[in-house]
């Protein structure tokens, strides 16, 4: 099954803020256990900051081929 791009921009975020309301909830010590790579935490507070910063570099890659092209 493959989840179109904006499905995805939408499920990502839910699920994102879905784990860490989970991690905020179950978690004793929330805020300073989002350093540990185990924790769901971690995870959710890392996918919203990736996703923006890689859809801005292959953006940027992008108009690098098309304005700085050679023919």
């Amino acid at each position: 099954m493959f989840l179109s791009l904006p499905t995805l921009t939408v499920l990502i975020p839910l699920v994102s803020l879905a784990g860490l309301f989970y991690s905020a909830s179950v978690e004793e010590n929330f805020p300073q256990g989002c350093t540990n790579t185990a924790s769901l935490c971690f995870y959710s507070l890392l996918l919203p900051i990736t996703i923006p910063v890689y859809v801005f570099f292959h953006l940027w890659t992008w108009m690098g081929i098309k304005l700085f092209r050679h023919n």
